[in-house]
């Protein structure tokens, strides 16, 4: 059964007033669209903890729903904040991540590699570099890059050729 506005209305009104029999039945319920209101948001190996902390969150704030207002509005609220929260915490991580890299070991060899790469890129013109960098270094298509660029198909891949050779030539003169 996939409830409605008004069974999750009626089911949370008689929650509030001490049915426990409700209360499951609307938990069980709430956690059925929580499912399906997080499928198209994130990962799904990250939807059975986010369906809980949200489902925790829910009892926690249950009295302070009005059963004058709508009950499915107020639910995907707290959703919608506890899937900003655990973006909040992924992103975080990615940040520390990525700080880490920022003060790495200035002999380690990807530094060096990182900082040979972009040197060169530097020394040849800046659609082939841009174009390199899309495709080769980031995994876009030529499609993709010729629409992100307002370069053709065609001139992205003599771009990238033409680079690529005189990035060579850098490399071998060197």
């Amino acid at each position: 059964m996939i409830a409605n506005e008004e069974t999750l209305k009626l089911l949370m009104i008689k929650a509030q007033g001490g049915d426990k029999q409700c209360y499951s039945s609307l938990l069980v319920e709430c956690e059925k669209w929580l499912r399906r209101y997080y499928a198209r948001k994130i990962n799904p190996a990250a939807i059975d903890d986010l369906v809980q902390e949200t489902l925790i969150s829910l009892h926690r704030k249950r009295s302070s729903y009005d059963s004058t207002k709508a009950f499915l509005p107020w639910l995907a609220a707290i959703g919608r904040y506890r899937w900003i929260d655990s973006l909040r915490k992924i992103y975080r991580h990615d940040h520390d991540e990525l700080y880490e890299e920022m003060v790495a070991d200035p002999q380690d060899e990807d530094v060096t590699a990182k900082v040979s790469l972009e040197r060169l890129l530097g020394m040849i013109p800046d659609k082939q570099a841009e174009v390199i960098n899309l495709v080769k270094i980031e995994g876009l298509s030529i499609h993709e890059a010729a629409s992100m660029t307002g370069q053709t198909e065609s001139l992205v891949k003599v771009n990238i050729h033409r680079g690529l050779k005189k990035m060579s030539a850098l490399i071998e003169s060197a």
